[in-house]
C-alpha cells in the first residue's frame, strides 16, 4: 500500500496550501536510488565547501600570522552548525510551523525514518524520492557554509570563543528562521513568491550583512590603512577557489533534490556564470589600467557563482552569461571601491562579494526568470522585497547578539595579540 507525506494537513496547513502541495508530492513507491546518490553526493560536495575549500581560500588571504586560526574556523564552525543543527536547526527550519518557524517534530533528529519497503514518512514533503536523512545532511551543510562566510569579515582580530558564540547563535536565531521562510513549504515569503533556488537571499545576503555588521563592531585591524597588509599565499586561495567552484555544483545543482532536468540546467547556468564572473572581473582591472590579477580572477568566479545561485534552476544558460558578468562587475566596486568610500573593514570580502553579490543575483532572478523553465513566476519587487527583509533582519539581529556576546566575554583581542597573530595567541600555534 503506497504511503504519502500527509503532514500538510496536520500542520494546520489550509486545504488550498495542502492542495498545492500534493500536486508534486509522490508515493513511497516512487522513492528513487538515483535521486537518493545524487542528492548524497551533492552533499558531501557542499561540505567540501566549506572543509577544504572555504578554509583555503580565507586561509590564503590573511597574513602568515593568522592562517591557522582562519582555517580553524572554518573547521570548528563546520563542527558546531552540524551538531546545532542535528538539536535544533533542522527541525524549526523544515519542519511544519507557522510560516516564520518550524515546530518541534525533529528535535535531535527524533522520529527520523529509515526508508523502508513498507513506511517513509517525511517533514518535508519537498523532497519525496529520496530518505528524510539525506534531506537533512544536505539543509545541514547549507547551514555550515552560512556561518563559516562569516568568518571572512572578522578574519585576525575576533576572539575565537566570541566567534564561536555569535555564529551559533546567528544559526539559529537569524538563518534558522531565514530558511524556513523562504523554503518550507509552507513559509510566508515562500508563499509570496519569492524565488531563491539554492540560497542567494538565505545564506549570502544573509551571512554577508551579518559580517558586515561584525566588521563594523569590531572596528578596523591593526595598522589598516597604514600598514600594507597583503595575503601571505594566494596559491592556498587559487586550490581553495577551485574547490569552491566543483562544490558549488553540488550547491547549485544539488537544489534539484533529484537526479533531473533542473539538476542539469541548474549544472550549466552555474559553469556559466562562474566563468563569465571572472572574465568580468578581470576585463575591469584591465580597463581600469591595473595588471590582470590571480586574486581578481578568483573573487570574479566567486561573485558568478554567488550571482547564479538563487537563480540556477529558473533561468537559461544565456540568462546566466549575463547574471554571472554583471554580478562580477557590480561585485568588483563593492569590494575595491565601496568599502574604502565607508571606511569598513571587511578583511576577506564577506559582504563585498556574498552580500552584495547574493543582492544582486536576487534582483537578477526576477529579471531574468524563465517561466517556460519554472513553471513560476516572480517579480523584480518581490525579489527585492524579500532582500530587505533579510538585511534588515539579519543586521538588527547581529547587531543585538554582537552587543550581548561583548558585553559577557568581549569580541576583540587586544592590540598585543593582534600584532602577535592569532594562530600563537588563541591556538599555541604557528606555520613556519
Amino acid at each position: 500500500m503506497k504511503k504519502y507525506c500527509l503532514l500538510g494537513l496536520s500542520a494546520g496547513l489550509s486545504p488550498a496550501t495542502f492542495a498545492q502541495l500534493t500536486d508534486w508530492i509522490r508515493p513511497v513507491a516512487e522513492l528513487q536510488a538515483g535521486d537518493t546518490a545524487w542528492v548524497a553526493v551533492c552533499a558531501i560536495l557542499v561540505l567540501f565547501m566549506t572543509i577544504p575549500g572555504l578554509a583555503l581560500f580565507y586561509g590564503g588571504m590573511v597574513r602568515k600570522k593568522n592562517v591557522l586560526a582562519t582555517m580553524v574556523q572554518s573547521f570548528a564552525v563546520c563542527c558546531l552548525i552540524s551538531l546545532l543543527w542535528m538539536g535544533v536547526g533542522y527541525s524549526l527550519a523544515f519542519t511544519p510551523g507557522d510560516g516564520f518557524l518550524g515546530g518541534s517534530e525533529r528535535l535531535f533528529l527524533n522520529g527520523l525514518n529509515v526508508f523502508t519497503e513498507q513506511q517513509m514518512l517525511t517533514v518535508y514533503p519537498g523532497a519525496p524520492t529520496i530518505p528524510e536523512s539525506v534531506f537533512m545532511v544536505f539543509q545541514m551543510a547549507f547551514a555550515i557554509i552560512a556561518g563559516a562566510i562569516i568568518t571572512g569579515a572578522l578574519a585576525e582580530r575576533m576572539k575565537f570563543s566570541a566567534l564561536l558564540c555569535f555564529v551559533g547563535l546567528w544559526s539559529l536565531l537569524i538563518y534558522v528562521p531565514t530558511a524556513h521562510w523562504v523554503w518550507a513549504l509552507d513559509g510566508w515569503l515562500a508563499n509570496d513568491g519569492v524565488l531563491d533556488y539554492a540560497g542567494g537571499t538565505v545564506i549570502h545576503i544573509n551571512a554577508g550583512v551579518a559580517g558586515l555588521v561584525a566588521a563594523i563592531m569590531l572596528g578596523k585591524r591593526v595598522g589598516y590603512g597604514r600598514e600594507v597588509i597583503t595575503p601571505h599565499n594566494l596559491v592556498l586561495t587559487l586550490i581553495g577557489t577551485a574547490m569552491l567552484w566543483i562544490g558549488w555544483f553540488g550547491f547549485n545543482a544539488g537544489s534539484a533534490l533529484a537526479a533531473d532536468g533542473r539538476a542539469g540546467m541548474a549544472l550549466a547556468t552555474t559553469q556559466i556564470a562562474a566563468a563569465s564572473g571572472a572574465l568580468s572581473w578581470i576585463l575591469i582591472e584591465t580597463l581600469c589600467r591595473h595588471k590582470p590579477s590571480a586574486l581578481g580572477l578568483v573573487s570574479g568566479a566567486v561573485a558568478g557563482l554567488v550571482g547564479i545561485t538563487p537563480a540556477a534552476g529558473f533561468v537559461s544558460v544565456q540568462s546566466a552569461l549575463f547574471i554571472g558578468a554583471i554580478t562580477g562587475a557590480v561585485c568588483f566596486v563593492g569590494v575595491t571601491k565601496l568599502k574604502y568610500w565607508c571606511g569598513y573593514d571587511d578583511s576577506l570580502d564577506a559582504f563585498g562579494i556574498h552580500g552584495i553579490g547574493g543582492i544582486v543575483g536576487a534582483v537578477l532572478t526576477g529579471i531574468f526568470v524563465s517561466s517556460e523553465i519554472t513553471g513560476a513566476e516572480t517579480t523584480v519587487w518581490i525579489q527585492l522585497k524579500s532582500v530587505l527583509i533579510t538585511v534588515v533582519f539579519s543586521a538588527v539581529g547581529s547587531v543585538i547578539l554582537l552587543k550581548i556576546i561583548d558585553k559577557f566575554i568581549g569580541l576583540r583581542v587586544d592590540h598585543d595579540a593582534e600584532r602577535q597573530g592569532l594562530d600563537l595567541v588563541l591556538h599555541g600555534e604557528r606555520v613556519e
